[in-house]
């Protein structure tokens, strides 16, 4: 009876060990399973806050395809016609307006007009004199389409649905990008004097 009541006492005695054990056991692998957790979330949010803060740098828009760095809307800074020895005409002034707008669609508007635009005798258009017309004409343009982009050759290509300038209408126009930033586009194309090109600066629009 000693001998099995010492046995009893044995095994009873190792089972809190072997307890104890499995719970120190359990313990250590949720603490762990936490800890993986803890650290998947905080690297997920790393990730996430990097990736917002690399969207909106500069070096990001670099890596954007032409077209989407083109979407939006520009304003005018200059329009120059420069003549094959350098010298520059300012077909809409010193300081022109204009607005350009690419959408994500594929289309385009551009404005461009003196600003000291010359006024008209008349309030009513149908009254406008020959030589008030053709003044008009010389000092403001205005037309839309459709608008392609060459990633490659970095350029964009225009085709004019509508113009003031009817000798426009239906002709493809190609815009040559020499610079462009988030903030800054500047391209040049032929101009209708042969040998010269135009040469336009634009800034985003606020």
């Amino acid at each position: 009876m000693a001998c099995f009541a010492g046995a009893d006492v044995t095994r009873s005695s190792a089972y809190p060990r072997a307890a104890s054990a499995q719970i120190e056991l359990f313990t250590k692998s949720k603490v762990n399973t936490m800890n993986r957790r803890t650290t998947l979330v905080m690297t997920t949010t790393s990730l996430f806050c990097f990736a917002v803060g690399l969207s909106s740098s500069p070096s990001f828009a670099q890596q954007q395809s032409l077209k989407g760095q083109l979407i939006g809307t520009w304003a005018l800074v200059s329009s120059d016609q420069v003549r094959p020895d350098g010298s520059r005409l300012k077909q809409f002034g010193a300081d022109p307006k204009g607005i350009n707008v690419f959408d994500a669609n594929g289309r385009f508007f551009i404005m461009i007009a003196r600003a000291d635009n010359s006024q008209i005798a008349s309030n009513d258009p149908r009254s406008t004199k020959a030589e008030e017309s053709g003044a008009l004409i010389v000092e403001s343009i205005a037309y839309y389409g459709t608008y392609t982009v060459n990633e490659t050759e970095h350029f964009i290509m225009l085709h004019l649905e509508a113009s003031t300038f009817p000798n426009q209408i239906g002709t493809d126009q190609k815009r040559t990008v020499t610079s462009l930033t988030a903030n800054e586009l500047r391209y040049s194309a032929p101009a209708a004097i042969p040998g010269t090109q135009i040469h336009q600066v634009w800034k985003r629009a606020e």
